[in-house]
């Protein structure tokens, strides 16, 4: 999305908006200024044509942090005299089923809000198109819009959720015909993925709930989020709390399939173990035999034996079927 300054300034801006290959239906320009401008990966003229008031020094360098794999942030809101600044982070499932947190910082005035996504390396920006619509559509006011992002993002996290509940149903009901690799590599996917979503889900949950509390709010008479958006806040708030829950019960029930997968394998161990015992218990009998009478002693008796020989061989053999019956009767082959 491109935004640009024509005949304005920041304080009070007439904006220029060409629309994306995607297209965000934004008002038109000669309708008035859209209400919620919506900037992708913006350059500092495009953040400063945007923004309608002076940002503190701190919000302005996190507005042009790029986005980096390696460091999600951590959801916030933060009140900041006239404004209220906020880092969101949205996810995103793939084609291949891989989880994507894409970072949305915003910025609500009374009369704008500015959101500015950022796009991972090597991964495509996330879609709002429609929510943006929408926004438009029923000239949503600042508070509202940003609830309307909110909701969307616990949507989206209800929809990981799911995602994962289904990989872990998979897991159930495999775990004991696919290969041990495939069943470690699997779980330690899973876990590795809930344990990123859990770390932006539950401050997501607390920076709306942080809107109910009233901690979140603009200087001055004029309410930002007033009685009828802060019940809508609550809506989403339900919904993240809900996820939470969901999350947390996903991650049990993970365990419980990585249980049982050593379980199972500790029992395979065993099945192992006490065939190899069997064996060597069923061995032990004739190697003493064996040794025995190859001592060639002169005063053993069974060295001037016609049918020694055969004798030998008949103790082994009752020995070794002694065994294997006793061996069968305790289920042990």
């Amino acid at each position: 999305m491109t935004f640009s300054l024509v005949n304005g300034s920041p304080a009070a801006p007439a904006l220029a908006v060409r629309a994306e290959p995607h297209g965000h239906p934004y008002r038109d320009p000669v309708a008035g200024t859209p209400r919620w401008i919506d900037l992708v990966d913006p350059d500092d003229a495009q953040i400063n044509a945007a923004i309608p008031t002076r940002l503190h020094a701190t919000v302005a360098e996190r507005l042009r942090v790029p986005a980096r794999h390696d460091d999600d942030p951590r959801p916030r809101l933060e009140a900041h005299g006239d404004y209220v600044f906020g880092v969101l982070v949205i996810p995103t499932i793939d084609e291949t089923g891989d989880v994507t947190r894409h970072e949305i910082d915003v910025v609500a005035t009374l009369d704008r809000l500015v959101t500015v996504r950022r796009t991972p390396p090597g991964e495509p920006a996330c879609d709002i198109a429609d929510l943006v619509a929408a926004a438009h559509r029923d000239d949503s006011p600042p508070g509202m819009s940003l609830y309307l992002l909110i909701d969307e993002i616990a949507e989206r996290f209800l929809n990981v959720i799911d995602r994962f509940d289904t990989g872990i149903d998979e897991l159930e009901d495999n775990v004991g015909t696919w290969p041990s690799q495939d069943v470690r590599e699997k779980i330690s996917v899973i876990r590795h993925e809930i344990l990123e979503v859990r770390r932006v889900l539950t401050p997501s949950r607390d920076a709306a709930r942080a809107v109910l509390d009233d901690r979140v709010e603009l200087d001055g008479e004029v309410s930002l989020f007033p009685r009828d958006i802060e019940l809508h806040f609550a809506d989403a708030y339900d919904k993240l709390l809900r996820a939470t829950d969901s999350l947390d019960l996903a991650r049990d029930l993970l365990s419980g399939v990585r249980d049982f997968h050593q379980a199972q394998v500790a029992n395979d161990q065993n099945e192992v173990m006490k065939r190899l015992t069997v064996v060597a218990s069923v061995l032990l009998l004739p190697t003493f035999i064996v040794g025995l009478y190859g001592q060639n002693l002169h005063g053993s008796p069974e060295l001037g034996w016609t049918h020694g020989y055969w004798f030998s061989w008949s103790v082994i053999i009752a020995t070794t079927i002694a065994q294997l019956a006793y061996f069968r009767r305790k289920q042990w082959i």
